[in-house]
This record gives structure tokens, C-alpha cells and sequence, in this order.
């Protein structure tokens, strides 16, 4: 059982609290928290509660236009799964805003069931994206250290208040900082931002419509 003080603290949520993986499913299955992403690394566990503001919601929605009509225009097979949970039982389990599985031959899971994505018998997501606000600090941290020893191979974390994203590379359970992608070959990260940029002053239209536009003259 989670001690008293292990308890107050996951209720506080936004912070990483040592617990065991049962301690950690108790949580991620209690109804009370259904709207919570959850993660769990190195026998420590956090509980974000879903922000539920425009800026977040609207940011997330604008890197995802852009990855998927690069990925289109480019003819590159991507599926993507919004706010899913993917979990290696007893190890780790993260919950990311965006996530995606791009090429072919990777062990994709079917859409299907509720479950957390299993990882031991799925593939992780090529390119992870976290959208953070006050969750930046830790997204740049042990989120990075988290996905570095998840396999993913790319990672980012859109900056919500600056509209900043900072892209790495993740190759030999280390990462680098990068400004064009390696999983989507030939999209800058600079455009990501200016996308972020135009989304202060234009409508979804108007972005998808200049995205199309730069990604077929590339």
C-alpha cells in the first residue's frame, strides 16, 4: 500500500513520487482520475490532470496539421495516436500528447480496446510530442530521460507559451538537440514554430492552406 504522505502527494499532482508499479496502477485505474495523464519511470510515478485551456488544445492541434500534411504530402505512412497511454508492465508507462508511428515496418497496435498500448508486444512510437506549459521543465527532463530509455527515436516539446519547440534526436539511449527532423526527412523545426506563430493570427484554413503550399514547392 502507498504510504499517507505518497498519497497527498500524487493528489497534488504535477510531481514525481516514488512508488512501486502496483502503486501506480491503483492510481492509473482509479475513475478519479480518468482525465489524468499518467507516467511511470524508474519506480516513480506522476499524475497530470489534462489541461483544459485554449492554449494547450490549440497548439496541439496545430503541430498535429503539420505533421500529418507533411507526412501526406510527402507520401510517408504515419498513424497517429492522440493522448494514448503506452506501458511496458513493471517498468515504464507514459502518456504523451501526440504520438506517431511512421514507416512500415513497425508492429503497430490496432485500434480496438481501451487498454494502455503494450509494449511488449507492440512497437513505440517513432516520434513523441509533449505540448507544455507548466510541465515544460519536467518535459525537458525526466520525460526526455523517460522516452531516451523508452526507444523512442525522436521527441519533442512545444513550448505553449513561446510557441518554442525543442526537437531531439534519440539514437543509443542518449538524445541531441536537432533542427530538422530525422523521422519526417525534411521538415524543419522552424516551420513547426511558424505554424505556432500563425496560429495567434490565422485560422486553420489559412495555415493548412500556406503548409500545403510550402511542403509542395519542398
Amino acid at each position: 500500500m502507498a504510504s499517507n504522505s505518497a498519497i497527498t502527494q500524487v493528489l497534488e499532482t504535477d510531481i514525481w513520487v516514488k512508488g512501486i508499479w502496483e502503486e501506480f496502477l491503483a492510481f492509473a485505474d482509479d475513475s478519479t482520475w480518468e482525465k489524468g495523464k499518467f507516467y511511470y519511470y524508474q519506480e516513480h510515478m506522476r499524475v497530470e490532470m489534462s489541461p483544459v485551456g485554449p492554449l494547450h488544445a490549440r497548439q496541439n492541434s496545430i503541430v498535429s496539421n503539420v505533421v500529418i500534411l507533411y507526412a501526406t504530402l510527402k507520401n510517408i505512412r504515419i498513424i497517429q495516436f492522440t493522448n494514448a497511454s503506452f506501458r511496458k508492465a513493471g517498468i515504464r508507462e507514459f502518456q504523451p500528447d501526440l504520438a506517431y508511428y511512421i514507416g512500415s515496418d513497425l508492429r503497430v497496435p490496432p485500434a480496438n480496446n481501451n487498454s494502455p498500448i503494450d509494449l511488449n508486444q507492440y512497437d513505440a512510437p517513432n516520434l513523441v510530442i509533449e505540448i507544455g506549459a507548466s510541465s515544460f521543465n519536467d518535459d525537458l527532463g525526466s520525460k526526455r530521460l523517460l522516452y531516451e530509455d523508452a526507444g523512442i527515436s525522436e521527441y519533442w516539446v512545444d513550448r505553449a507559451n513561446t510557441g518554442e519547440v525543442f526537437a531531439f534526436a534519440i539514437n543509443g539511449g542518449g538524445s541531441g538537440r536537432i533542427q530538422q527532423s530525422r523521422v519526417l526527412p525534411g521538415l524543419e523545426i522552424a516551420l513547426v514554430e511558424e505554424a505556432l506563430n500563425r496560429s495567434q493570427t490565422q485560422d486553420d484554413g489559412e495555415i493548412n492552406r500556406w503548409l500545403i503550399q510550402t511542403f509542395s514547392q519542398g
